[in-house]
């Protein structure tokens, strides 16, 4: 049956559910066709969980190759931390840890606020408006660029740069975004090294530990990665969110009547519609046992945050809207070793973006038929491409 899904094609870009459900029924793991090559794909929760935390799911891309060209072959180029196994991960997040604070990130609170009501100030009450282009994809820009301290007026760039590297672009295009975004990076490390300010990247350059400091390289690397990982998630965090509200009316006006829901809804919206659809791929060190299924040493596997976070097997009623459920051991974030570092601020950037929305315009409603809109093209992550609403009712 397996082979009459689309997958990563065709419908399956607006509503993958329904394939990923077919999935987790049929087995704990298929072997799926992708443009560029198989993968094997693990849909349900107790697998994906267990997978996140299992070191034979390897972030090293060696594993695919034949046993005796792996010594010669060259490691991942770019030091990201999410394309690490420990003892390089342990080292790179140690470091960064440092910075990457809980106290700074509750720091940036009141900031993330202004920004919200800020943008929303801007927008025409009344009108039709694309709420991606001009909340949901500035606000986390806006947000993460303060942190690391990258100047305004290189701001608007960056989104662009996310984009073409994420979704469904040519690898020349995707290698060429990623080229121009490490090459500025590389400038500003620079920048950051001879005029240091309080903002995240300066705190980076000179972070250590016994002596330990980030190579200009796994600056320029974290960099990325801060940027991306903490733009992405949250831009899509925002989308899916607010067209899971306004495709629930009832539980809009839940969430209306009480405010004390805000948190749980963010940690609910992240479960639903998880921005992240998968994680970067592992590569399987030795065969695995997944059930009844042997994956094979070498293979590519993608582990669907997304599927598993709709397994009726740990969520009661998963394909519903339900802001007051308990979320307990949503894997939206990830888990194990490469948690998300930036889910505090993830959250905190939510919880700030929906209470503004719903304070300054209560009334807002989708502006066209759900059916219309369209979702990226990405097996990264989950997103809306636009995303028109009425910031008040339409007139009579």
């Amino acid at each position: 049956m397996t082979g009459t899904l689309e997958l990563y094609e065709g419908a399956f870009w607006r509503d993958p559910y329904p394939a990923f459900s077919v999935l987790r029924a049929e087995a704990p793991a298929h072997e799926v066709h992708l443009p560029d090559g198989s993968a094997w794909i693990i849909t349900r929760y107790a697998d994906v969980r267990s997978a996140l935390t299992d070191p034979r799911f390897s972030k090293d891309w060696r594993y695919t190759l034949p046993p005796e060209a792996r010594a010669d072959a060259p490691a991942n180029p770019l030091p990201m931390m999410i394309l690490m196994d420990p003892p390089g991960h342990t080292r790179l997040r140690k470091l960064v840890s440092r910075s990457f604070t809980a106290r700074r990130m509750a720091e940036l609170r009141p900031q993330v606020r202004r920004y919200a009501e800020e943008l929303l100030d801007a927008l025409p009450a009344g009108d039709q408006v694309d709420l991606m282009a001009h909340y949901a994809s500035l606000l986390p820009v806006r947000v993460i660029c303060e942190l690391l301290g990258i100047p305004e007026t290189d701001r608007e760039q960056f989104s662009a740069w996310t984009r073409t590297m994420l979704d469904e672009t040519s690898q020349a295009e995707s290698q060429a975004a990623s080229g121009e975004m490490s090459a500025y990076f590389g400038r500003l490390v620079e920048v950051k090294r001879a005029q240091p300010d309080d903002a995240l990247l300066s705190a980076l350059v000179e972070v250590s530990d016994d002596g330990d400091r980030l190579s200009a390289e796994e600056l320029v690397a974290m960099a990325m990665l801060l940027l991306i990982a903490g733009h992405e998630t949250t831009v899509n965090l925002i989308g899916n969110g607010t067209f899971g509200l306004l495709t629930h009316p009832d539980q809009l006006a839940m969430l209306r009547e009480r405010s004390d829901l805000l948190g749980a809804a963010v940690e609910e919206f992240l479960r639903w519609d998880a921005p992240v659809q998968s994680p970067p791929v592992r590569f399987l060190s030795e065969d695995v046992e997944i059930g009844e299924v042997t994956v094979p040493a070498g293979a590519i596997v993608m582990l669907s945050l997304a599927a598993a976070n709709r397994d009726p097997e740990q969520f009661p009623d998963p394909d519903e809207l339900k802001i007051d459920r308990d979320t307990s051991g949503q894997v939206a974030f990830g888990y194990g070793l490469h948690f998300c570092l930036g889910a505090q601020l993830a959250r905190i950037e939510g919880q700030e973006a929906f209470a503004a929305l719903l304070a300054r315009f209560p009334d807002i409603s989708l502006a066209v038929e759900p059916e219309e809109l369209v979702h990226r093209r990405s097996t990264l992550v989950r997103g809306l491409t636009e995303l028109p609403v009425r910031l008040s009712p339409a007139p009579v």
